[in-house]
This record gives structure tokens, sequence and C-alpha cells, in this order.
């Protein structure tokens, strides 16, 4: 039952606002993202379930459940992104942030490293002033500011073979335009359109479905940011439908498991630390602690764009490279490495 998987883009597109839908038949909005994500195989879920969804979309429960394809991953060479949120090609990635919390430059550096492997970008302007974009657009190719604009612009790429990544802000999903364009660019057999929608007013991290249905989810965490801590992705919450099923490696899968472990049991240490010292912590966790410690530091990385603010050389790290080292921290290997040798550092 791996092998199937819920034909999210007709769900899409017969089903625009999935989340006030769902609740109308009794569904929990929560259980039909994590139905779309992959996060709940559709092998495991109620019957009932898939029927109320193919009655949402009009559509038989052949036409809702497909086969599974396979998934290809795009590596951004971003250690806290590749190893618990891998980017999966065609699919759409939603930021939850606040502003402050390096979302767009987190979205810049990806655009840039993307560029260097020859995709094209496109952003999508939204409605009215953002200067914070401007940093944005240094490794944005192409800016649109309408639906129909952006959709031949896409076609027109398409049919030069180009890859192409779409940047957007969540005002789009609103108004149901990007679900539309999305619609339209598969009827045409485009496919490969990867989508980063951000919430440049910060409304998202207080909505328990703010996008709707994705592939990629990248949650910023505000402790991370306020202690310098970027990129400030938080490892517990950040997931992705490339964890789910076949698509991911076993000894990938495995090590970022372990690694949300500890880091879940690090943050509870820690809360406890900040209230009563190091002295509460039983001899027991002390271990548990000082990895969780090194294992934070070391998922911080410099950025290549933010090199002139900085004064770091950006890091690429490859994902073969950070499992293998996320492996070394899970084991001891640098039990005895002091916290400030592993900050804003590339691979060990």
């Amino acid at each position: 039952m791996d092998n199937i998987k819920l034909n999210v883009p007709l769900l899409k597109k017969r089903v625009p606002n999935l989340t006030s839908a769902a609740r109308s038949v009794g569904l929990r909005p929560a259980t039909v993202s994590n139905l779309c994500t992959g996060k709940i195989p559709v092998g495991r879920s109620e019957v009932r379930t898939l029927v109320a969804l193919a009655t949402l979309a009009k559509c038989s429960l052949d036409e809702l459940v497909i086969r599974n394809e396979p998934i290809t991953i795009l590596e951004t060479k971003i250690k806290a992104v590749d190893l618990f949120a891998p980017i999966a090609k065609g699919g759409t990635i939603g930021l939850i942030a606040r502003p402050g919390m390096g979302q767009l430059v987190l979205l810049g550096e990806m655009l840039h490293r993307f560029k260097e492997d020859n995709y094209v970008s496109i952003l999508f302007k939204p409605k009215g002033q953002y200067p914070e974009l401007a940093d944005l657009l240094k490794d944005v190719d192409h800016i649109t500011n309408s639906i129909e604009e952006t959709y031949h612009l896409i076609c027109e790429l398409a049919t030069n073979n180009n890859e192409i990544i779409l940047a957007t802000d969540r005002e789009h999903v609103i108004s149901g335009e990007i679900f539309d364009l999305q619609n339209r660019i598969q009827l045409q057999n485009v496919e490969d359109v990867t989508t980063f929608l951000v919430d440049l007013k910060g409304q998202v991290v207080d909505e328990e479905l703010p996008y709707g249905p994705l592939e990629t989810l990248l949650y910023f965490d505000a402790d991370l940011a306020a202690r310098n801590l970027f990129p400030a992705i938080n490892p517990i919450y950040s997931t992705s439908s490339v964890l789910e099923g076949n698509h991911l490696d076993e000894f990938h899968f495995s090590i970022q498991l372990h690694a949300r472990k500890l880091l879940r049991r690090f943050r509870e240490l820690r809360s406890l630390v900040s209230v009563r010292g190091m002295e509460s912590l039983p001899s027991s966790e002390l271990e548990i602690y000082r990895r969780g410690e090194r294992l934070e530091a070391y998922l911080t990385q410099p950025f290549i764009i933010a090199e002139d603010y900085t004064g770091r050389t950006g890091e690429s790290v490859r994902l073969v490279d950070a499992i293998n080292d996320v492996q070394t921290i899970l084991s001891g290997g640098l039990d005895a490495e002091r916290i400030e040798n592993l900050i804003y550092i590339g691979s060990l």
C-alpha cells in the first residue's frame, strides 16, 4: 500500500477551500492535511474519510487515490532544510514565520543556490509596498504582477525546458490564484514548477492550516531567532512529504528521526536549565543535553547572500556529509568539542 497516494492536484482543483470543506463534512483539517502531505499513509486512512473526500471533489475513489510516483529531492546544501524538510521538486513549500525570523533570507539563499544550478526563478509580486523584498530581487530572474502574466511566462519557459522556481506571497493563496495557476499549468503538462509560499504579514503562525496542502513545511522558531541561531528552522515541526513512504534513503530517515528525538528532549531540558540551572539536571540527562547543544549549534550555517553582512564565508554542505556529521554528534563523537567550534560552520 506504500505505492498509492491522494491525488492532491485534483483535490486542490475541485475543492479550493479544502479546510472549510473538510470541516463541513465532519473531517479534521489536520487529518486531511496529513493525508495530502503523506504524513498519514493513504493505506492507513479510514475508508469513510476517503469517501468523504471523493464526495467533496465529486470524483471516484479511483480518481482520488492514485499510484505514488517517485519524488525527486532538490538538494539545497542547507543542513537544516535537507535533513529535516527536504524540498520536493515540483512541490509546494510553505514558510511559516513572524517578521524578523529570517524567512526571506532563507528564501533568497535558496533562490541563489538554485540559480547556480540553472533554475529559472519567478517572483509573483504581492500587491502593496514591501521594501524587504529588495534584497530578494537580486537572484530573481523574472518579476510578474498578474496571474495571467505568470501563467504565460511559465508556459514559455517550460517550452524551452527550463527548471522553474516560483515564489509568491500568501495573498495569492487566499485569493485562490495560486491553485488556479497550478491547475492551468498542469493542464499544459508542465509539472515541475516548484512553488515557495511566504507570508509577509506574519499571520500564518497563528493558523492551523495556513496554506492548504503542502509538500514541504518550513516552520521557523522564535527562540532560535532570538539567540541568533540561523537559519532559525524548527527541526521538530518542519516536515516534508519526502520523509514519508519510500522516497527517502533509509539511513537518512533513521538519522533525522533520532536527531528530532534528541532535539525534542534537549528543548525540554533546556527549559528546565533556564529556570533551575545545570545542577537541576540528573546525571542521566547530561549526555542528552550536551549532544543537543552541539547538534543545535551544528545546524546553524553561514549563507552566501549574507557574507557582506555577517563577515562569514557562505557554506554549502552536501546532504551525505550532513547526515554523517549528525551521526557523529548523535554517537558522542563530539562530546568533548566546544560549542563555539560548531556554530556557523559547514561540514565537520
